[in-house]
């Protein structure tokens, strides 16, 4: 504590900002690590639960039904809702073949659920790309500062430089330790939401196909 205490008091309002920065990505993907492991958890679990359990059931309004029981992230009653609706009258949409209407639908429900799957991404791959040089940034600029202020005092030695000069390398370090764990987790992350998006690009399908055997048995 007294090493950052002496860091702190040391450095100008440059580098108290970039420690500060570096501090703040550091929450916010610990904060979005710790969310989106959550949230995946549990939509894998109720994708796992809930796809199995709409196609054991005797009909549609009953597995829909056990969908509202098991889908707690509501990744799958969305698809479901769009394969039931229909199109609006006086639309373009309208006009085209049943079929085509079908896909439309279930590709934009598709699409709203992926992207919440992939909320948060964006923001751990920033982080993980930009915090190693904004960590490096403040190690050149301590440097800079600590020189700057040691030729204002007229006499630079080795046992003078090398105190600034380490506490400045922290910096760099700090960059990385706030890196590290953002990358690990948007690869682990990604990983997991593709196998969830590839799980319900095939329930998707699978609605597709039994509202269109649906129609042309009726």
């Amino acid at each position: 504590m007294e090493g950052l205490q002496e860091f702190w008091a040391r450095s100008d309002a440059i580098g108290r900002a970039v420690a500060a920065l570096l501090l703040l990505m550091s929450i916010t993907a610990w904060v979005l690590i710790l969310w989106k492991g959550w949230l995946l958890r549990r939509a894998s679990r109720d994708i796992a639960r809930g796809v199995p359990a709409f196609w054991a059931a005797p009909a549609l309004d009953a597995a829909r039904e056990r969908l509202h029981q098991l889908d707690r992230e509501q990744l799958l009653l969305p698809l479901v809702d769009a394969a039931q609706a229909g199109a609006r009258s006086g639309t373009l949409e309208s006009h085209g073949h049943a079929d085509s209407q079908l896909t439309r639908r279930l590709r934009d429900a598709l699409h709203r659920v992926l992207a919440q799957l992939q909320m948060g991404q964006v923001a751990l791959a920033s982080i993980g790309s930009t915090s190693p040089f904004i960590g490096l940034f403040g190690t050149v600029w301590g440097i800079y500062h600590a020189l700057i202020g040691m030729a204002g005092e007229g006499s630079v030695s080795i046992d003078k430089i090398s105190g600034p000069v380490g506490e400045a390398l922290v910096m760099t370090a700090a960059g990385l330790a706030v890196a590290i764990p953002a990358v690990l987790a948007y690869n682990v992350f990604g990983r997991w939401i593709a196998g969830n998006e590839a799980e319900l690009e095939g329930f998707a399908h699978d609605l597709r196909e039994l509202v269109l055997d649906g129609t042309r048995d009726a």
